[in-house]
């Protein structure tokens, strides 16, 4: 495999992506884990990252706007693990969450009490819905997500010496 193909770390990514987007649909439409508001905001950097491969593969020509997407798309995968570490974060108690979405907020009335039980969301950041060997799926993404912007980043310093 050639490593300094310009093609591959575009691809990659894309496929990381949407594999992960796919993953996390499957757990929610057929695994019938339902989505906290901080696991669909882990979402939205795969789905930036997988339309910035599009870009890199698009402008590939262009080596500038090639590295400017990828780079880019690096820090967004980077940021999504941010992300992820605070919601390990709020799962594991270590700090308090979004009060929309964990335990966390005390009413002072009863109106509020009646408020907050009548916003509240379904689903609850604080609990952890399914982990494997003790992680997280928040705990996963974030794995994932600094192995994937460390890959490409890898892979785009690989490119650029060739050049």
């Amino acid at each position: 495999m050639n490593l300094q193909n310009p093609y591959l770390a575009p691809i990659l990514l894309f496929f990381m992506s949407a594999g992960t987007l796919g993953g996390a649909h499957a757990f929610e439409y057929w695994g019938g884990l339902q989505p906290c508001t901080l696991c669909l905001y882990q979402r939205w950097p795969w789905w930036i990252a997988g339309a910035l491969a599009i870009v890199a593969i698009i402008v590939i020509g262009n080596r500038r706007l090639h590295a400017a997407a990828l780079s880019l798309a690096i820090l967004t995968v980077w940021a999504g693990a941010g992300i992820a570490i605070y919601h390990v974060g709020v799962e594991q108690r270590w700090w308090e969450g979004p009060t929309a979405c964990s335990g966390a907020a005390t009413p002072a009335t009863l109106e509020e009490l009646r408020a907050m039980v009548l916003a509240a969301p379904v689903i609850r950041c604080d609990d952890i819905a399914w982990s494997l060997f003790g992680i997280s799926m928040a705990g996963y993404n974030a794995l994932l997500s600094l192995a994937t912007g460390g890959g490409i980043l890898w892979l785009l310093r690989n490119e650029q010496r060739q050049q």
